[in-house]
């Protein structure tokens, strides 16, 4: 047997030049493995595509094997790994949003239109990629089109056409409350009041924890608990800020960081000094450009005008993967790994990011402290109906006069937040049904529409607020259709890790095609999912179409549907 040589390079050869342009990307950027993410957007939006040899020159330059570069770039949707034998997409791609408000409004026809346009083999095909993609969280504008990172609300072949052809391809920034703006209103004295002494941490927790303030991500912990947990283990403790809102359906978040960003800035850096946290994680949403460069900005002013008492803070940009809004699959993606939810415990408070205690927030939430702090708990929970606390801001889409972000009591029913923020129904629409939280969260039906929008509340009618994306829909929409619609997106997000959410989702989208359910299958199927998946994603991800069942069954049993 001949002897095994040895100092022969194994894989894929290093391309010199390859590696020279992923230098100079990286320029002085440390070769920490949690910056693989951010140096893969550099590759992206530098060349339009990750090539074989910019992975393999960046597995060189971060000192990681090529295979474990190669799993992260094809993990996320946002990235284009293209193989030595494949052809490059187009430089620009026109991206439609096909979630449940877009697919209500139009979005397949868009879709169909632009292709039209710039159909396939023609010489603008080669420049231009209309690509269907789940939603981009503009739903209050439906339809959306996306083109290169410039969204088009209201979109029309003849809004977007306009778009391309004057090469519009960064959003415009809208006006928002800048830190000059914001410090002149009296922002930050109450964040220079705490670390001057003036407040201490135990007075201040305890004020959050009697305002009833909840995690406004979904998951409705309390919050003033949650930082006393953290505070208890032993530092350095970290904070990680969840701004990924990938649910269909949600879009507060975006709509208060490009309005007024510093009032949650202020409450993270509170948050920050109540718990003692050394650093803060911002993970944000890839398609919030405008919101990106928003913080860019007014983080830099925020550093300069303080650069001795603030905690570091890193802004991380997600890469277009739904289960990142789960908070591990979230510090995962940070560590500059794959988005794939941990199994618990332990939990992210005591063993998070990097290993360290974490302080996991919703931006909604810390949006609120200042108040909170400054006006007292009552004046925040006082603003509840039916004994519920606090103002909700309600992503708000659909079949309304009025779609957008209304702010309104925690406790108010669906028919309300109609009639009295959204301005009733279109017209010529009647109240049909709506998703309370979001894709996940269910479907109800109009006649449940006095039931209170609020945790704890809706989990004996199959569904949860969650972040409070509601999606109305009217007779003149088709209940399984929706419903198929949802298990679509949450086949695609899927993070494959475990296979009832994986193989399950699959299965569901072709029983959910058929003109006559096998309800006992479906069934059957969604308690697999619900009772075997690791994270919300697979648990979750039957419940629009176990509220078909239940309360839309005229569609199951109706003959000519499909």
């Amino acid at each position: 047997m001949n002897k095994k040589k040895l100092g022969k390079q194994k894989g894929r050869l290093l391309d010199s030049a390859a590696l020279l342009e992923v230098q100079e990307l990286m320029l002085d950027m440390p070769r920490r493995k949690d910056l693989l993410i951010e140096v893969l957007h550099l590759i992206q939006d530098e060349y339009h595509f990750l090539s074989t040899k910019h992975l393999v020159a960046l597995a060189f330059e971060m000192k990681l094997a090529h295979t474990e570069v190669y799993e992260v770039a094809t993990f996320y949707h946002h990235f284009d790994v293209i193989k030595e034998n494949e052809t490059p997409p187009p430089p620009l791609t026109v991206r439609v949003c096909e979630s449940l408000t877009c697919e209500m409004s139009g979005a397949k026809e868009l879709t169909d239109a632009l292709k039209h346009i710039f159909p396939e083999g023609s010489a603008s095909a080669e420049q231009i990629r209309i690509q269907p993609v789940p939603c981009v969280g503009r739903c209050q504008h439906a339809p959306v089109a996306v083109v290169g990172m410039n969204p088009v609300d209201e979109a029309t072949p003849e809004s977007v056409k306009n778009c391309v052809e004057k090469k519009e391809i960064q959003p415009a920034l809208p006006e928002y409350i800048n830190f000059a703006n914001y410090q002149n209103s009296g922002g930050y004295q109450l964040y220079q009041d705490c670390v001057s002494g003036k407040r201490d941490a135990e007075s201040v927790i305890t004020e959050l924890k009697n305002s009833g303030l909840r995690g406004l991500g979904g998951a409705g912990f309390p919050a003033g608990s949650k930082w006393e947990i953290v505070r208890k283990f032993p530092g350095p403790r970290l904070m990680a800020i969840n701004i990924d809102e990938g649910e269909p359906g949600t879009f507060k978040d975006r709509y208060y960081l490009e309005t007024d960003p510093h009032r949650f800035l202020e409450g993270s850096l509170i948050a920050a000094w109540a718990v003692g946290i050394d650093e803060i994680y911002i993970y944000l949403r890839d398609e919030y450009a405008a919101a990106r460069e928003i913080l860019l900005r007014e983080i830099g002013e925020l550093q300069s005008a303080f650069p001795d008492s603030l905690a570091q803070i890193h802004l991380r940009r997600g890469a277009g993967a739904y289960i990142c809004g789960e908070e591990s699959a979230m510090i995962e993606s940070i560590e500059g790994k794959r988005g794939i939810p941990r199994l618990r415990p332990p939990y992210v408070a005591e063993v998070g990011l990097f290993g360290r205690p974490t302080l996991e927030h919703n931006m909604e939430t810390l949006h609120w402290v200042r108040d909170i702090i400054e006006k007292g708990a009552e004046s925040f929970s006082s603003h509840g109906r039916r004994g519920r606390k606090g103002p909700r801001a309600f992503s708000v889409s659909g079949r309304v006069n009025k779609p957008g972000v209304h702010l309104a009591p925690a406790g108010i029913s669906m028919r309300e937040l109609i009639d009295e923020y959204c301005g009733g129904m279109l017209p010529g629409h009647t109240f049909y049904g709506y998703f309370p939280g979001g894709a996940s969260g269910g479907m109800l039906p109009a006649s449940l529409g006095d039931l209170p929008l609020d945790f704890d509340t809706l989990q004996e009618h199959g569904c949860f607020i969650g972040s409070a994306a509601v999606v109305v829909f009217s007779d003149q929409d088709n209940a399984r259709e929706l419903a198929l619609n949802a298990m679509k997106f949450f086949e695609h997000e899927s993070c494959g890790q475990c296979t009832p959410c994986r193989v399950g989702t699959a299965k569901a989208i072709p029983l959910m095609e058929q003109k006559n359910w096998n309800q006992a299958l479906l069934e059957e199927l969604s308690q697999t999912m619900e009772d075997a998946s690791i994270c919300g994603l697979g648990q979750a991800a039957p419940n629009p179409l176990r509220c078909v069942m239940k309360y839309f069954p005229q569609e199951v049993d109706r003959k000519s549907v499909v």
